[in-house]
């Protein structure tokens, strides 16, 4: 029972250290006339998925790769199938002035496809991150080419008419990385803890329970800006999360220590991130933004619920 405790104070402070570390970098980037696009490209493309990053990181530190592997790949399924799925069906209606499939979900190809073929060997290797990594950074610098000329309404524009203070500033960084990191490092443990006691594995416990905690910020940022009008704001912020989990967060883990990977256990669910991933691109290329889209996205969250809970 502790544990549970643990597990969910935890995960409370990786996401709300999460949230301190985003909306003060952005504060740093308004007072000092860093461009709104640059910021958008990176915070709001990386931001969300900081907490997938730590959680991941520190499973691959402690040698739990099951965890961080898994991390990655039930959270980019339940980004697309549960969050995205309920904000087809919130929304009233989306129109996305933006070319989402050319700009953005296209994108998500390169390491969704790569990934599967860099695992064949059963590990993912430091230089395997380091090119999965390499990805974002790819994807960064086409953002920041392609539409530097967009104005961005996710970032917080009232930030500009505050006035801006340093020693604050640096106190709540300095307080959301503590949190980020020990939080990291305790909801890891306390999720294996649960594992042994329930005779259940690493790979579903960081498969289910680790993932949907670290979406947490994509579904409540996600489902807001929809009851907003604002939805295709929440799939360029699922676009890119995802974007982000497959690239930085695995590239990351693995070149902190190389990942060793159960060809056997996993490939239903990386043939499931596949499938759902090949979804969202056929959705946006179609622009098929309806709640019937909705229904077949949940459709697929149930069948790999069913699945993880019956392995």
């Amino acid at each position: 029972m502790i544990d549970f405790v643990i597990f969910v104070v935890s995960m409370g402070a990786l996401i709300w250290g999460a949230e301190f570390i985003i909306k003060e970098s952005e504060r740093i980037a308004f007072h000092h006339n860093i461009s709104e696009f640059i910021i958008g490209a990176t915070l709001i493309a990386l931001g969300t998925s900081l907490p997938e990053m730590a959680a991941s990181v520190a499973a691959s530190i402690k040698g739990q790769s099951d965890m961080a592997v898994a991390n990655v790949l039930g959270s980019n399924i339940m980004n697309i199938a549960l969050v995205l799925g309920l904000v087809f069906l919130i929304a009233s209606r989306i129109a996305p002035h933006r070319d989402l499939f050319f700009k953005d979900s296209a994108w998500l190809l390169f390491p969704v496809i790569i990934f599967p073929l860099m695992i064949l060997d059963g590990s993912l290797s430091r230089i395997d991150g380091f090119l999965l990594f390499a990805m974002m950074g790819a994807y960064v610098m086409f953002l920041i080419q392609s539409g530097s000329e967009e104005q961005l309404a996710e970032l917080d524009v009232e930030m500009k008419k505050e006035v801006f203070n340093w020693p604050k500033t640096i106190a709540l960084l300095a307080a959301g990385f503590v949190l980020v990191v020990v939080g990291a490092d305790y909801a890891i443990e306390s999720a294996a803890n649960i594992a042994r006691a329930f005779g259940i594995s690493e790979w579903i416990i960081g498969l289910l329970l680790i993932a949907f905690g670290t979406s947490l910020p994509e579904l409540v940022v996600s489902i807001k800006a929809a009851r907003q009008g604002k939805a295709d704001m929440s799939i360029g912020n699922i676009i890119g999360s995802n974007m982000a989990n497959t690239s930085v967060v695995l590239g990351s883990a693995a070149m902190t220590r190389p990942l060793s990977i159960d060809l056997v256990n996993s490939s239903f669910d990386v043939f499931l991130m596949i499938g759902v991933t090949l979804m969202l691109v056929f959705i946006t290329a179609n622009r098929l933004y309806a709640k019937a889209s909705g229904v077949m996205l949940l459709i697929v969250l149930a069948i790999f619920l069913q699945h993880a809970l019956s392995a």
